[in-house]
């Protein structure tokens, strides 16, 4: 499963869920460098990591969304 910071508040990550759904985890035990748009996801043993390929495509996907509604 993988989660997206949706926005982060006084050291808490709002993160949505693939699901759509929303869960809250503390910043300090989310990888560094985790930011507001980065995906998350869990390895095999359990610890939070960065999909960075994950958060590229999307933020890629999103940029050409944006340029379409501006031409």
């Amino acid at each position: 499963m993988q989660w997206i910071i949706d926005r982060i508040e006084n050291g808490i990550a709002v993160c949505e869920r693939e699901d759509g759904g929303f869960e809250q985890f503390p910043l300090a035990e989310l990888p560094e460098g985790a930011r507001e748009g980065s995906v998350l996801a869990k390895d095999g043993g359990g610890a939070w990591a960065l999909d960075l390929e994950t958060e590229r495509e999307r933020r890629a996907r999103l940029f050409k969304m944006q340029e379409g509604l501006f031409q």
